[in-house]
């Protein structure tokens, strides 16, 4: 009896410790399997970036210039374009490279640009009487960012004047490596082709060649006075030592070597015998020894032509001579069927023309795309402390601004000639507009943004990396402090990243769900791939992929978020104010009388004088887009505790918005200060700043405050304008006066945010004031449309503002920063 029982229970443990021998081996399978899966996720991440970064490594990313090309590297090879007229003794003065208002060009915009391969540009110079195209083709592949090439053309706009000119396009190599010219050197000058070779440790062994148009003519000038030598018809040159950092100098360096020749041409003109303008301006044909920069000069009469080859040795496909012009027209052929596929404008009813505007639009933004690199100016003496005393903007402090290691940034730009860097609070409409054409492209411009944030959570809202930013910018404004905050914009454009992959997820699945074919891309090939039709929509491909990404810029966007609610906060007990808690309440670092730089919106009229017992309306409502948008990514990346916190900050700023920011008296909301018997008082100027909480949709349909803000959109004597709404109310006694930047001119972004809310939120769910939301949605986009689009074809340009009087185009020019938000509104992508 004993043994029997003795053996069941035998039997019985040893069945158990099976059992949980094969429970353990599956959980430890499952752990590997697991892991497995997280290591091919990993890989298949790193994979992607190296495929981004070969797809992206060359481009027109020198967004200062008219055109220039560059690696997304920080010391490589640069190239550059530079002319001058010949017809005359003083046009050499007038050397076009940097974009400048000065120059005074009819126009220069990308009229197709698709942000990775190709690219058409046209530049207007009446003075010189030339139309110059700069075209760009680019094939991907080989480790080392593969083939490029450039054709540089023009045409007279007059053939009953001269169009002479001097074409000058130079390389220089910065950092490791080296670079010769390989034609047989000539003091008439180089035979077609031109050639060099090069080699760098991050481009490998490299070829260029210039190669001539077979019709071009020497400049009709040259005969007034005929000399055998130099030979106009072949390239002249000169190659030259210049110190690592200083390629972005090369004018300044092409005009000291004419200010030499300034000595020469005055002893002609005493003898009278001074040479005709082509011979006297043509380069010395030198080469120096161990020359880093050379430049190439063809001395022409429009209409003229010539090919820039650039060859890596690693390429598998090179641009073949031959094919060059063939593989323009298709690249141009494929932008316009994926603009309309995208934006569908033609479909919506728009005109050739009107089409043409839009591609421009988006073009010249893409075009304004460019890599930075070098080190900022940063105060770090100067904290959010100092500004917690009355009169704070008036101490007198020693500044100590430092330069910060160098840091690389690859951006969107404002504006070519007047904004040309990376700008925290324009970056993120930018995106939204880059998103819709190449969500991929854009994901990387995020990235790299979100890589400046730094352990502190602070990002410069100005990013004036390196000399050649610096010398676009007054001294004044170079030092940035990391205090000093500004919107944060880009998770507007992350936000609408989720948006489309949540609808390419469901499109997919409702594909499979219907058992039909699928076209989607394995994801070996996806992560690996440097195609550019299936790279613009990877991330829209693969969820994993995707989710990697959110998760790999999660921590630092949390990071800037928390570094908001620290140094931004405001004073609610201090004062004496009532609210449902004591913590939501913000106020804006960097304020001056007149100036709240820091907010965007510069001379908006705030509380006279600064107080830091201010609270800002426009800054409690992005903290709280902000708490928002950071739990719905902390929801999709299963961050628990994040989305708890996330979601009470942002019930907190809600309620505290009501609390502390709407006057019944003014029905609407408002900044607050204190008088001068420091009791909490509202400080109302009708405006942009009124508009925040229904910009974000903070407002439900059915709430009396809607209506009123509504109302005051669309009142003639307020808001509403022929040419969109001002950014100051008509009835404000700051409207228009002073500066007048934020004080009434009508402003893109803002009317773009308008109509966005308008149509997600308002105007397409029922509610009391759904009927009026619909007529001023319709109203006012139309009204941004056709002013911007008649400024456009009168003047040849998009602008930085409009006027509030008259619908003109003011200020910096061509503006293709957020001004392109009017290709989107015309499409209705919100």
């Amino acid at each position: 009896m004993n043994r029997a029982l003795n053996n069941f229970l035998s039997n019985l443990i040893m069945h158990r410790l099976f059992i949980a021998f094969i429970l353990f081996f599956s959980l430890v399978v499952s752990d590997i399997d697991h892991n497995s899966e997280s290591q091919q996720i990993i890989q298949n991440r790193i994979s992607a970036n190296r495929a981004s970064n070969e797809s992206l490594l060359w481009g027109t990313y020198r967004p200062n210039l008219y055109f220039g090309t560059r690696p997304r590297l920080p010391e490589s090879l640069m190239s550059g374009l530079m002319w001058f007229g010949v017809n005359d003794l003083e046009s050499f003065q007038k050397i076009r490279h940097e974009c400048d208002q000065s120059d005074k060009l009819e126009e220069y915009s990308y009229k197709k640009h698709d942000g990775r391969d190709f690219a058409l540009q046209t530049i207007t110079d009446a003075e010189n009487n030339v139309i110059l195209t700069t075209e760009f083709l680019k094939v991907s592949g080989g480790g080392h960012g593969g083939d490029w090439a450039v054709r540089i053309s023009g045409k007279p706009i007059s053939e009953d004047k001269p169009s002479g000119l001097s074409i000058l396009y130079y390389f220089g190599l910065e950092g490791d490596g080296s670079i010769d010219l390989e034609s047989r050197l000539d003091q008439s000058g180089l035979d077609n082709p031109v050639e060099l070779n090069g080699e760098t440790p991050d481009l490998g062994q490299f070829t260029i060649k210039i190669v001539d148009g077979s019709d071009n003519r020497t400049p009709r000038s040259a005969a007034l006075k005929m000399q055998t030598h130099p030979d106009l018809r072949k390239a002249q040159y000169l190659g030259h030592l210049i110190p690592d950092g200083d390629i972005w100098r090369a004018k300044f360096y092409l005009r000291g070597f004419y200010s030499q020749k300034l000595e020469y041409m005055r002893e002609q003109l005493a003898s009278g015998n001074i040479p005709a303008p082509p011979f006297l301006f043509a380069l010395p044909n030198q080469v120096h020894e161990n020359s880093n920069f050379y430049i190439f000069q063809k001395l022409v009469e429009a209409p003229f032509q010539f090919d820039i080859f650039f060859e890596s040795s690693s390429s598998p496909v090179h641009i073949e001579e031959s094919d060059f012009t063939s593989s323009l027209q298709s690249s141009l052929k494929d932008f316009d069927t994926k603009f309309e596929n995208t934006f569908g404008l033609a479909s919506k009813g728009f005109d050739d023309d009107q089409v043409h505007f839009a591609q421009t639009m988006l073009s010249n933004l893409i075009g304004g795309i460019g890599y930075f690199y070098g080190s900022s100016l940063v105060d770090k003496s100067y904290t959010d402390v100092d500004e917690n005393e009355e009169f704070f903007w008036d101490n007198r402090r020693q500044a100590d601004p430092k330069l910060t290691p160098p840091s690389a940034l690859f951006s969107a730009t404002p504006s070519r000639p007047f904004f040309p860097r990376g700008f925290y609070w324009d970056e993120g409409f930018h995106q939204l507009i880059i998103g819709n054409w190449d969500n991929d492209l854009s994901l990387d411009i995020i990235k790299h943004w979100t890589s400046l944030i730094n352990n502190d959570g602070w990002v410069a809202r100005e990013q004036i990396l390196g000399e050649e930013a610096r010398s676009k910018v007054p001294p004044e404004f170079q030092t940035q402090y990391p205090h000093y905050a500004n919107p944060p914009t880009l998770l507007m454009a992350i936000e609408a990243f989720i948006e489309r992959l949540d609808n390419a997820t469901k499109s997919q699945q409702f594909n499979i769900d219907a058992d039909i074919a699928l076209n989607f891309v394995p994801s070996d090939i996806l992560t690996t791939t440097t195609d550019s039709s299936i790279l613009p929509t990877r991330h829209l491909q693969d969820l994993n992929l995707a989710n990697s990404f959110l998760a790999e810029i999660y921590p630092k966007l949390r990071s800037n978020y928390k570094w908001f609610r620290r140094t931004q906060w405001g004073e609610i007990k201090e004062w004496g104010r009532k609210a449902s808690n004591s913590r939501e309440a913000y106020r804006w670092r960097g304020r001056t009388p007149g100036h709240t730089l820091t907010s965007g919106l510069d001379d908006y009229p705030r509380p006279t004088p600064p107080h830091p017992a201010e609270l800002h309306i426009d800054l409690m409502c992005w903290v709280g887009f902000m708490a928002r948008s950071l739990r719905d990514i902390a929801e999709r990346l299963d961050e628990e505790d994040d989305v708890e916190d996330f979601s009470k900050h942002y019930k907190d700023i809600i309620n505290n918005l009501h609390d502390l920011h709407w006057s019944e008296k003014d029905q609407a909301f408002c900044d607050v200060s204190v008088d001068e018997d420091n009791e909490s008082i509202f400080v109302c100027h009708k405006g942009y700043l009124s508009l925040f909480p229904m910009l974000h949709g903070f407002l439900p349909n059915d709430s009396p405050k809607l209506g009123a803000i509504l109302d005051l959109m669309y009142n003639p004597d307020e808001l509403w304008s022929p040419y969109g709404l001002r950014s100051l109310s008509k009835s404000d006694k700051y409207f228009n006066t002073e500066e007048n930047y934020w004080r009434g001119p009508v402003w893109i972004n803002l009317n773009y945010f308008v109509l966005s809310s308008l149509h997600k939120n308002y105007a397409a769910k029922p509610g009391p004031y759904q009927e009026k939301a619909k007529k001023i949605y319709k109203e006012l986009r139309n009204n941004i449309i056709n002013n911007v689009y008649n400024e456009f074809k009168k003047t040849g340009y998009s602008w930085e503002q409009y006027s509030a009087i008259n619908g003109e185009g003011i200020r910096s020019h061509p503006f293709n920063g957020w001004t392109s938000l009017v290709m989107l509104i015309m499409a209705e992508k919100f």
